[in-house]
């Protein structure tokens, strides 16, 4: 099975680390099936080329998810998506990956001089606008 491309975001300057940020987004997208049981991931190598980042980082995010037993790695044969985990597991990888979105949209907001209510109306005002887009395509 071939390697799954994986688009992560990476905010360098959240205050969250890089580890964490690559861990949080795979788990993520275990958790919204975008990542399925048995897709391959990249190996730690190329993944650190292809983020920019030490090989070291990509390793300790690794160890993270196969502790948690999101991933395997098998020697000489790859680091896969282990078996879907239990729906309460889901449900709380589903939960820290949404905060993690909701951290980084936050400290983004902050750092370009929006004020805490400007952003809680922005966030209402498009919640409010992508109901109505959704509901019209249903």
């Amino acid at each position: 099975m071939p390697e799954t491309k994986l688009d992560f975001e990476l905010d360098f300057h959240s205050g969250l680390p890089i580890y964490t940020q690559i861990a949080n987004q795979i788990s993520g997208r275990v958790a919204n099936g975008i990542l399925k049981p048995g897709d391959q991931l990249p190996t730690v190598r190329a993944l650190a080329l292809e983020l920019r980042v030490n090989f070291n980082t990509v390793a300790r995010a690794y160890r993270l998810l196969d502790e948690t037993r999101i991933i395997s790695t098998q020697q000489g044969r790859g680091t896969y998506i282990m078996e879907k985990p239990p729906p309460k597991v889901t449900e709380r990888l589903r939960r820290e990956s949404l905060e993690g979105l909701t951290r980084r949209f936050i400290g983004e907001a902050f750092r370009l001089g929006f004020t805490q209510t400007e952003v809680r109306q922005m966030v209402s005002e498009q919640l409010k606008v992508w109901k109505e887009t959704t509901e019209v395509e249903e």
